[in-house]
């Protein structure tokens, strides 16, 4: 008899563990999994400096960049299917840039102009510089479009446009000295969020390129 409770018993404790085993493994199944976390993207190492020397130009402030269409720091990868909808701009849902695009854009700009000039880039030092009679010109630049554009599904490029704004301050204000509107489209290695940064980050870098000779060119 009492071997018949024995056995009774833990056919009874296998049943329990087993039950409650299932519910434990059920538990861990409803748990919802962590959401994945998005891939930063930025515009690389960053440039190397010039071979040889160059004759230095003027000092050049640069005034922080806007963007015309977004918001300040929102740092999402957006691309535009003109083959369907070309007025929308979609976010890639895993995808983002380690930095808002002003700030890259600046970066790079800066990057660029800094080769061969001092960039001043605020307030106090441009207090400064009128003080001492010398004001600097200013270049004001505004992002108007930062994105990876498909023509189809199989062909996309990355997208930059940007409008400079070259000023001088003076006592009675500011004076206009240029403006020029610059594109720039680098086609995509793929047609994916890793394909469209990588052109754009090619076409901000050229946009930067023509800003620099631009103002060469015209003698600041």
């Amino acid at each position: 008899m009492n071997a018949i409770n024995k056995i009774a018993n833990s056919a009874l404790f296998k049943g329990v563990a087993a039950v409650f085993g299932l519910m434990a493994l059920a538990g861990c199944a409803a748990l919802p999994e962590p959401p994945a976390r998005p891939v930063l993207y930025d515009f690389g190492p960053g440039q190397q400096a010039p071979a040889g020397a160059q004759a230095p130009l003027p000092p050049l402030a640069l005034e922080t960049v806007d963007h015309a269409s977004l918001p300040d720091g929102v740092s999402a990868v957006y691309y535009r299917l003109a083959y369907a909808d070309a007025q929308q701009l979609r976010p890639y849902q895993a995808a983002r840039w380690s930095q808002p695009p002003q700030q890259l854009m600046r970066e790079s700009l800066q990057a660029r102009l800094g080769q061969r000039r001092a960039i001043i880039g605020t307030s106090g030092a441009m207090a400064t510089a009128r003080a001492q009679g010398q004001p600097p010109a200013v270049l004001r630049v505004e992002l108007e479009e930062f994105s990876h554009v498909f023509a189809s599904p199989a062909q996309s490029a990355g997208l930059v446009r940007l409008r400079a704004t070259l000023t001088r301050p003076s006592a009675q204000g500011e004076n206009l000295l240029a403006q020029r509107l610059f594109i720039a489209q680098q086609p995509a290695a793929s047609q994916d969020a890793a394909g469209g940064t990588r052109a754009i980050a090619q076409a901000a870098e050229q946009v930067a390129q023509d800003v620099a000779q631009w103002l060469e060119s015209s003698g600041y």
